[in-house]
């Protein structure tokens, strides 16, 4: 899915993902875990990086849910210390927190994170 790299476009993104996640059957708890860390890559995608950002969902055998977020910057998303008093750059930390592994590609222009699926749901 190719997104527009406007900050107004980041909810109906995760809305788009919530109605995928529904209709794989993924529990609420853990759609809600991916829809949030669909909404923090893809806003690190439009406020850090280049270009056109896209996101894809695979719902991948084995129990396993993956998001990727690609745009064209090479610079690579990484975790950043914020302060208290400060109102972003949490993002990573949040996505890191709710995923089971998170890692960028080897070109710098995707971020991925991934989710186990409970067993007995796919």
């Amino acid at each position: 899915m190719a997104i527009l790299a406007d900050p107004v476009r980041v909810s109906g993104v995760r809305h788009d993902a919530s109605t995928f996640l529904r209709r794989w059957a993924v529990p609420r708890s853990l759609a809600d875990d991916v829809a949030l860390a669909v909404s923090e890559l893809v806003t690190n995608a439009i406020k850090h990086g280049l270009g056109t950002v896209s996101l894809r969902m695979r719902n991948a055998d084995g129990g396993e849910l993956r998001i990727e977020v690609r745009d064209d910057s090479p610079d690579p998303a990484r975790l950043r210390t914020a302060g208290d008093d400060d109102v972003s750059g949490r993002g990573m930390f949040l996505v890191a927190a709710l995923a089971s592994a998170w890692g960028v590609s080897t070109d710098c222009t995707t971020t991925w994170a991934t989710f186990r699926i409970p067993a007995g749901r796919s």
